[in-house]
């Protein structure tokens, strides 16, 4: 098991090869390829790893079928081969998703159409499941579905003029934010330095080279110097605020952002498979393919998550938000084109939001341009600035394939640059496991009686591998075993969490390295206990300790989170 802790001092003490701007996925994926390249490696992150737009994004693992409509086959082969890797890597936190597409009548809504698009994703793909050792993490191909099947797993569609449904698969994360978690600990295993909560605010300069970073430890407010031969922009939507600090980089323009949202609605999945429906919004790049861009209703844990909508946003990361008459007109788009789910308010439980670099749509339109790939911005030929690489990520899926580009282009500086890493096919933080269903069964047949089933089930798809250690602080504690109140979760997670995974707020915690604050509001009993326990494990003071809850509690809110008790 690789225990990552919070050490400030160790960023000032050498000089490193590689520094790293960003803890989200392309920042982390960054710095477990430097690491595995032999390089001396250090990631900061100004809030917690995983926290921004990782966090929030809707969950998928896309493998590009969407883009045969755009007749893009060099991204559709790049998606497939990184949700490939990600199915590889991490097939404790990634699996795959049936999704199934209503087919209507003929033409463009009928089975023969989508059937005939599918059939030529299929060919193009025909490597999707390569060095895939697991066969539960295997992608199938298309299958075709009666109407009779589709009823039977959502009886609901009351449209008589439905005829069956098309199904292919895609894959989907369990937890976002312990993925990056995955990469920032493999990372460290490898010999990186990681640190949350650390804000770059500058560079260092030598003349006209980047020479490292300027930052402060935002939880003590103390400045430090953190040396590097060169250094990797990758703070996402925050990379470029860093760029409009410094004159050497001309007048930096802002690129267009969109606000991707979703939202988490109280409705146990019928069956394992998504429902694709079409929305009201196009996207106008789109050469091939029905009349309207498909939203997607989504088992995920005992919810369902419905997305995704897109909104061109020009304001400062840390004010995205879901406005909730945004969240009014969304309803009713889904209760136009999906009656019979008749959604309510009280029905959302859970709002996300994050930003992706967007194409050139006008806000307010239902005609959209959407991104399409991750910006690289090599400095040295654009400002002839040496030393620095900005890399800006448009998917999640994409993260470890794009951080790999810039790592390649940042390194072309060097006199000679080190090979690159397997980071395709090297197991993830408790990523090893050649088939998840036997080690899932194994874990279940051995399950201390004290220990609940959901608990176990959580602490496998969390940890993977580690979850024996997680387990054993349960068993060798009784006050560790204890569940957090009205929860699953263990307080054992809890410490694991602080004394192992460098959580330092409540917020980490609950909303990222446990299940706790997953999808809803895990009650204000179990924040206050969780808040309690962390203090006695930190030192906290009365008034640290109420700032804490406070915080947790106005995050929870922002997003709208309802009390799963509710239910």
């Amino acid at each position: 098991m690789t225990a990552i802790q919070r050490d400030t001092r160790a960023l000032a003490e050498c000089e490193f090869d590689l520094a790293i701007v960003g803890g989200g996925a392309f920042g982390a994926a960054a710095a477990w390829d430097a690491s595995l390249r032999g390089l001396r490696t250090v990631l900061i992150e100004r809030n917690d790893f995983g926290g921004g737009s990782s966090a929030e994004c809707f969950k998928m693992v896309h493998g590009g079928i969407r883009y045969l409509q755009h007749a893009d086959i060099p991204r559709l082969r790049a998606s497939c081969r990184e949700r490939s890797a990600m199915l590889r890597i991490a097939p404790h936190l990634v699996a795959p998703l049936p999704i199934v597409i209503p087919t209507y009548g003929s033409g463009r809504k009928g089975k023969l159409f989508l059937g005939a698009g599918m059939r030529m994703y299929d060919f193009l793909t025909l490597d999707r499941n390569a060095g895939i050792p697991d066969p539960s993490r295997h992608i199938p191909g298309t299958r075709f579905l009666g109407r009779s099947q589709v009823l039977s797993l959502f009886p609901d569609i009351d449209d008589p003029a439905m005829t069956g449904g098309a199904v292919f698969d895609d894959g989907q994360m369990y937890s976002p934010p312990r993925l990056v978690l995955a990469f920032v600990k493999s990372a460290a295993g490898a010999g990186a330095t990681t640190c949350n909560y650390v804000e770059a605010v500058d560079f260092l300069w030598h003349a006209n080279r980047v020479r490292g970073l300027k930052a402060r430890d935002r939880l003590d407010g103390s400045e430090i110097d953190i040396r590097a031969r060169l250094v990797l922009n990758a703070a996402g939507p925050g990379a470029e605020y860093l760029l409009e600090r410094d004159p050497r980089f001309g007048q930096w323009r802002r690129g267009p952002f969109s606000r991707d949202a979703c939202f988490v609605v109280r409705r146990k999945p019928r069956s394992e498979y998504a429902l694709a429906i079409q929305g009201r919004s196009r996207d106008r790049d789109s050469l091939i393919g029905r009349e309207a861009r498909h939203m997607f209703l989504v088992p995920w844990r005992d919810f369902t998550l419905i997305g995704v909508w897109h909104r061109l946003f020009t304001d400062h990361p840390d004010r995205t938000v879901v406005e909730e008459s945004e969240l009014a007109t969304w309803i009713d788009e889904i209760n136009d084109c999906y009656p019979s789910f008749r959604l309510t308010r009280e029905d959302v439980m859970y709002r996300n939001c994050g930003l992706v670099p967007f194409g050139d749509g006008t806000a307010g339109t239902a005609e959209l341009s959407f991104g399409k790939e991750s910006r690289y911005v090599d400095h040295r030929r654009l400002h002839g600035v040496e030393g620095l690489v900005t890399l800006i990520g448009i998917r999640y899926t994409t993260a470890r394939g794009d951080a790999a580009t810039a790592l390649d282009i940042l390194l072309e500086q060097l006199p000679q640059a080190p090979a690159t890493a397997p980071t395709d096919r090297t197991p993830l933080s408790g990523g090893a496991i050649d088939d998840f269903e036997a080690f899932h069964a194994s874990a279940r047949r051995s399950r201390p009686v004290e220990i609940g089933e959901a608990t176990l089930d959580g602490l496998v798809r969390n940890h993977g591998t580690a979850y024996a250690d997680v387990l054993a602080r349960a068993l060798a504690d009784a006050a560790e075993a204890v569940r957090i109140e009205g929860t699953d979760t263990l307080v054992a997670e809890v410490t694991h969490a602080v004394r192992s995974e460098m959580a330092v707020k409540l917020e980490d915690v609950v909303l990222r390295r446990t299940d706790l604050g997953s999808g809803c509001h895990p009650g204000t009993g179990a924040v206050r206990a969780v808040a309690e326990h962390m203090r006695t494990l930190l030192g906290w003071d009365e008034s640290r300790l109420r700032s804490e809850i406070a915080g947790t509690e106005a995050t929870l809110a922002r997003h709208g989170a309802a009390m799963a008790a509710a239910e």
